[in-house]
């Protein structure tokens, strides 16, 4: 089952168009800040622990959502800054650039959080994440051996990722 559209995951998955793409790490995260799984595929430079990273990211995360949602042109109604939003609500971001990575982000309606780092050049990423969150779905949240809130171990998720994501890279 398909969450964004159609029925099925799709046997030819979305490739973005953009030459220079290059995966190098994915974070998913859930809507309490618990990083539930951390892939890297080309990160020459490790500067931080584990765990450090992931509390940082999802700061970053958290910041860009507040900050996004204060500035919108359109809702009178911004909150505080600083306080969630729940999924969906709001004017919220994609990705953004610097000039030695792209970080592409999705948040799904359960509070589910993925973000991709990739090379800068890479072109628009909405797809494919959707694409990694009916994986999830499918190889993950239904299977009956994976508890919520868990870090994700399971072997043909890992799979299927690796795969997919080599096939952008």
């Amino acid at each position: 089952m398909q969450f964004f559209g159609g029925s099925e995951i799709s046997p030819s998955p979305p490739v973005p168009t953009t030459a220079g793409n290059n995966a190098h790490m994915m974070y998913v995260f859930n809507r309490n800040g618990v990083c539930l799984l951390y892939r890297e595929w080309n990160r020459p430079l490790h500067t931080l622990n584990p765990q450090q990273d992931h509390k940082l990211m999802f700061g970053l995360l958290f910041s860009l959502k507040s900050l996004t949602a204060k500035m919108d042109p359109i809702s009178s109604d911004k909150g505080n800054l600083g306080v969630p939003q729940l999924p969906g609500q709001g004017c919220s971001f994609h990705s953004f650039r610097t000039n030695t990575y792209k970080l592409s982000f999705m948040e799904t309606p359960s509070g589910i959080k993925i973000i991709l780092v990739t090379n800068p050049r890479t072109g628009d990423l909405r797809e494919s994440l959707k694409y990694i969150y009916n994986l999830y779905v499918e190889y993950v949240a239904k299977n009956p051996l994976y508890t919520p809130g868990t870090s994700i171990r399971c072997e043909l998720f890992s799979t299927a990722l690796d795969q997919y994501v080599r096939s952008i890279a």
